[in-house]
């Protein structure tokens, strides 16, 4: 028996059998002394993280001293509880705290009709672009996601659902709302609309908030 485990502790799930256990198994070096710099960071014992993250205090330990491969699972529950990124944990560079992104250096992504420029830090809890929404180009797409977006109209006008209520939004018109709700943007004139928009899904490309394939959830309306 492990030491620190008590006696009469219910055993762990074993991670090896998980399979997305093996996308983090290289980083095993990185990641057992990132957490325990994290959860001495943020002033938590060892029993106070593990009950955070749903785990007991000895698996924590064990991850943390490298004895045992963490899960994406765990990993997602313990940057929650640290409140920080997975990307921290498997140790990538942080973001800078400050950026200023200068407009020449706002490079186009254009997907699906849309053209998106990355208007702040990559690798940040709130992700902010610059988008160009081309006429008609959604379709019938309604998504439903976890997160905040926020939007403001900056030229034309967007056709905004929520749930059952249409709304137009000329420029200078903003829309602030829970990325639960069944939502749709298009653009009302042929010429398109430019919005600046903020969003916080974390490591979610531009592309997937509106455009791509359905994701669970997704439903099918008119607006």
């Amino acid at each position: 028996m492990n030491p620190a485990e008590p006696a009469g502790a219910a055993p762990e799930p074993d991670d090896a059998a998980d399979p997305r256990a093996d996308t983090v198994a290289d980083a095993l070096p990185v990641v057992a002394p990132q957490l325990r710099d994290l959860r001495r960071r943020a002033a938590l014992t060892l029993e106070a993280a593990a009950r955070a993250a749903g785990l007991s205090p000895a698996h924590l330990s064990r991850l943390e001293t490298g004895l045992r491969q963490p899960s994406l699972p765990m990993l997602l529950a313990l940057a929650r509880t640290y409140g920080t990124t997975v990307s921290e944990l498997l140790g990538e560079t942080p973001a800078d705290r400050h950026s200023v992104v200068r407009a020449p250096d706002m490079e186009p992504t254009a997907a699906g009709g849309w053209t998106y420029w990355q208007a702040g830090a990559p690798g940040r809890g709130m992700q902010a672009l610059r988008v160009h929404v081309p006429h008609g180009a959604q379709g019938d797409m309604v998504r439903v996601h976890p997160g905040e977006e926020w939007l403001y109209v900056l030229t034309g006008r967007l056709r905004l659902r929520l749930g059952d209520t249409a709304y137009t939004l000329a420029p200078g018109d903003s829309a602030h709302f829970d990325s639960l709700t069944p939502h749709r943007i298009a653009a009302a004139d042929h010429g398109g609309a430019d919005l600046l928009f903020v969003h916080t899904l974390l490591q979610s490309p531009a592309t997937a908030l509106c455009l791509g394939g359905p994701t669970q959830g997704d439903r099918h309306d008119g607006i």
